[in-house]
């Protein structure tokens, strides 16, 4: 019988970590992923996101978030791809770390960006988030470098990246939804990653690695 992760490979990779599940989110599971963002991740006015999708009205936040999972599979290619992976712990949609690249191929790049309900934050849960995106990265794709980008007052965003070995790469001016904020990029290698002492568990990485031409 085919199944859907035959269909589209990329919904059956789960990465596993010591409390946490991450994977592909499910339309069945877009619900939670709105009703978490509902339950808020930031405080007024400081807005972690470039683009202030946290500040749209109720009725309007579902359906942007749901386009933006769609949009995220439909543009899915080996050129150019978003892993948008949902996190539980204890079976609580809690947030999302995604995974992308363009031209991975030849640059061997992957960025990365996040989020948590405010309710888990300060747990260590985006630190372990991220060490899991990044070991899948380097491990199991063979990536060679990892980037992010906070904007500068994002302590914690920046803290993570700094406890995780990122070394500081520069910093720009951006449009920052109806603000301009300077933005800080950071940049991870093998050589600098800050391992954490515990294994990731992978399911599903054989087929996703064909489907994205990884291999």
């Amino acid at each position: 019988m085919t199944t859907l992760s035959d269909v589209w490979p990329v919904f059956g990779l789960t990465l596993r970590t010591p409390r946490l599940v991450l994977r592909p989110v499910l339309d069945q599971e877009i619900p939670a992923a709105v009703a978490a963002a509902r339950s808020g991740i930031h405080e007024l006015g400081r807005n972690p996101f470039s683009t202030p999708w946290t500040e749209l009205p109720d009725e309007e936040l579902g359906p942007n978030m749901a386009r933006w999972y769609w949009r995220c599979r439909a543009e899915c290619t080996p050129e150019s791809w978003t892993l948008l992976l949902g996190i539980w712990h204890e079976d609580e949609f809690i947030g999302c770390q995604d995974l992308g690249a363009k031209d991975f191929a030849a640059l061997k790049t992957v960025t990365t960006g996040s989020w948590l309900k405010q309710s888990v934050q300060g747990r260590g849960f985006g630190k372990e988030m991220r060490a899991a995106v990044a070991l899948y990265a380097f491990d199991w794709l063979s990536a060679e470098i990892a980037i992010s980008e906070a904007a500068i007052w994002n302590t914690a965003s920046l803290g993570v990246s700094r406890s995780l070995g990122y070394e500081l790469n520069g910093t720009t001016r951006m449009a920052w939804g109806s603000q301009v904020e300077t933005v800080q990029h950071v940049r991870l290698t093998p050589e600098t990653f800050n391992r954490p002492d515990w294994d990731l568990r992978v399911e599903g990485h054989n087929p996703v690695a064909r489907f994205l031409k990884v291999t």
